[in-house]
């Protein structure tokens, strides 16, 4: 019986700590990780800079933001 499974117990006690797989992903969190996450940083991100250069004089005219 335990050359049944001598193989299988020489294999396991070969590999280093943190080797052997833990449990999948499901769908949603794949989903999540690898599309969500990168949208969300992105728009965050993106309204960063807008916000940091918008215009902040509507009312005033200057010589450098228009062409004559």
């Amino acid at each position: 019986m335990i050359l049944n499974h001598l193989p299988t117990l020489l294999h396991l006690a070969t590999q280093e700590d943190g080797s052997l797989p833990g449990k999948g992903l499901t769908a949603g969190q794949t989903l999540l990780y690898f599309i969500g996450a990168p949208v969300a940083l992105f728009l965050i991100i993106a309204g960063i800079v807008v916000i940091s250069t918008a215009d902040r004089s509507k009312g005033r005219s200057s010589d450098l933001s228009r062409i004559d």
